[in-house]
């Protein structure tokens, strides 16, 4: 099991461009579809977990996953086996681009490469977004957050912070009018 998780991660690490949040639909599809490690809501909690720590959400994913099938041993193999292709890869770009300099070729290929990955992050966040958003509070919570994030510059964390005080208060009510609903009869 540690080598299948190794290699999993060590696969995902080498092909995945774009970086971790371009990742999550790959990850999502190999560990939901393929191996059957998590279901959908499980692998969803990873995400939002994983996005909410400090760091790389590719590592904190492959850290939580590994710990989530194997301990904490799993959770240092799953780590290793990500972050080892990118870290050999980054070494050899720094020296060939060490080596060619300002090219109007690389630019361009990495211009390209933005592109993809952008459109790779776009696509993690609807498949994510049709899994979470099922009522219509939680469709609001993200339209807000967004709106907050990307119009008016508010710092990440307070959305989250935001939207975590919004949904405990959400669910209050929600458990007080049931809670009336069923006292009264």
């Amino acid at each position: 099991m540690y080598l299948e998780l190794f290699w999993t991660f060590f696969k995902l690490g080498l092909f995945t461009i774009g970086g971790g949040m371009a990742m999550i639909p790959l990850m999502q599809g190999i560990i939901v579809d393929q191996k059957h490690w998590m279901n959908e809501e499980e692998i969803v909690d990873c995400i939002a977990v994983s996005q909410g720590l400090p760091g790389v959400i590719a590592i904190n994913m492959a850290t939580y996953i590994g710990h989530y099938k194997k301990g904490i041993p799993g959770a240092l193999v799953a780590t290793f086996g990500v972050v080892l292709p990118s870290f050999c890869i980054i070494i050899a770009v720094v020296e060939f681009l060490h080596g060619v300099g300002d090219s109007r070729y690389i630019s361009g290929a990495l211009a390209g490469i933005k592109a993809a990955a952008t459109g790779l992050i776009a696509y993690s966040a609807y498949k994510v977004g049709r899994q979470v958003l099922k009522s219509a509070f939680a469709w609001i919570l993200a339209a807000g957050s967004f709106a907050a994030i990307a119009c008016f510059g508010f710092n990440a964390v307070y959305a989250i912070l935001a939207g975590i005080a919004l949904g405990l208060i959400g669910e209050a009510v929600k458990t007080r009018k049931s809670g009336k609903a069923g006292g009264g009869k």
